[in-house]
């Protein structure tokens, strides 16, 4: 096979002469790695492979390159497999059997739509993954016979038996909601018949200003600039990780997040004690860029279709992640080697074992931090309403749920325990 490989790649003119060697070289190591079983050739074991490369300090950033040209170029277009997700990460089904051959065709039609409408990536994996698990419930049953009934059937299932969370079976819902609407076409009668989860009224964890600083002196580096970001900006998670160079601006002392929870944009005050800090780290950052321009690399995802408006957007410092991924990887979509933001694992990791180390008795994470900005700002007389332009909350009752966290205690009324006790004194 590999012989057939070098005469293509000979006849192509696709390579240098002089390079087909080393081509050959990166794709029999390749194939050593999958055990010679190209039938679990995919996106998954090519990122695998080129992980197991980044990790050996023996090998440059330029050879992992050459490696991926010729990994990529030998499946896609030698054997003629696209290199995409494989079954498994695009449904990320149930654990109860395989799919079927139509569930499998009608997650691809799903993925099709949710792509058209500029979905985030990981509302596609949350919704195919319970598409997936859906198709799993039903068993023997074709896509093309599903009506409104058998979806409200798998939401009661999940309520019911399951006992899931009343967010998650509203996360389920407005999954099977997109599947019945833009690609099955079948309507769901009388929704409100469908069991739903009862839904708790959960008082979020706060830290108080003291814990937080314990906290913070418990972390160090990056992971320390973005616990410090995530409180001074009252920022989610995801919406840190997705800062793009262009959004931060020094010069008006702002952070801008762009379609953030309800595709909405919010300007936010940047902390003063941050900000020489993240220049310091925006400067190290853009000579890891120049670095991987030289070798061909530098190229971020775009949201939207602005890669087919800009081509050469990904490429420009303005695009580049705040807090990148510290090594480049296969885009999931396209298939291309770039470099992603950050995992989200690594900080929420960070923060959990920062909390450990502070001796902290609460269950905080980083969302918690963002908890504190609001419940800290109440505390310093800043109004409700601009405290829900802040959070970037569509309703003010989301917010007003820090007003019970902050409940003024010198007016509650006094314990019994507290009134005989004094009374005996």
């Amino acid at each position: 096979m590999l012989s057939e490989f070098q005469t293509y790649l000979s006849k192509s003119g696709k390579v240098p002469e002089d390079k087909i060697k080393y081509y050959i070289y990166w794709t029999q190591r390749f194939l050593k790695f999958c055990k010679y079983q190209s039938e679990d050739i995919n996106l998954e074991k090519i990122t695998q492979y080129l992980d197991s490369l980044e990790a050996d300090e023996s090998i440059a950033d330029w050879q992992v390159k050459q490696a991926a040209d010729a990994v990529i170029t030998y499946v896609e277009q030698f054997l003629g497999k696209p290199v995409k997700p494989s079954i498994k990460n695009e449904a990320q089904s149930a654990p109860t059997g395989k799919l079927s051959e139509p569930w499998r065709h009608t997650i691809g039609e799903t993925r099709k739509a949710i792509r058209l409408r500029h979905y985030s990536y990981s509302t596609e994996k949350t919704y195919l993954g319970w598409i997936g698990r859906f198709g799993s419930y039903l068993k023997d049953r074709r896509p093309e016979d599903v009506d409104g009934d058998d979806i409200k059937n798998y939401l009661t299932h999940l309520a019911i038996h399951q006992r899931v969370l009343a967010s998650t079976q509203n996360q389920a819902f407005n999954s099977l909601l997109f599947l019945s609407r833009y690609v099955l076409k079948c309507p769901i009668d009388n929704i409100e018949t469908v069991a739903r989860a009862k839904k708790g009224t959960y008082l979020p964890v706060v830290l108080s200003k003291e814990e937080v600083k314990r906290l913070l002196s418990c972390m160090d580096g990056q992971y320390l600039l973005m616990a410090q970001v995530l409180y001074g900006c009252g920022l989610r998670l995801s919406e840190c990780l997705r800062l793009r160079v262009k959004d931060v601006d020094f010069g008006n002392g702002l952070v801008i997040v762009r379609s953030g929870k309800g595709d909405k944009d919010r300007s936010l005050v940047l902390p003063e004690t941050v900000r020489e800090t993240l220049k310091k780290h925006l400067a190290d950052i853009k000579e890891i860029h120049k670095k991987d321009l030289a070798i061909g690399y530098g190229e971020v995802a775009l949201p939207n279709a602005l890669e087919k408006k800009y081509p050469q957007a990904g490429k420009s410092w303005a695009w580049q992640w705040v807090f990148h991924a510290r090594k480049n990887s296969v885009d999931p979509r396209s298939g291309k080697i770039m470099r992603w933001h950050m995992d989200p694992s690594l900080l929420q990791k960070a923060v959990k074992e920062a909390v450990l180390k502070a001796d902290l008795p609460k269950m905080a994470s980083c969302h918690t931090l963002r908890h504190s900005f609001a419940t800290h700002l109440l505390m310093n007389g800043v109004n409700i309403r601009e405290i829900q332009e802040l959070l970037g909350h569509k309703n003010v009752e989301t917010t007003m749920i820090y007003t019970h966290v902050l409940r003024d205690m010198k007016n509650a009324p006094m314990s019994p325990l507290d009134v005989i006790m004094k009374e005996e004194r």
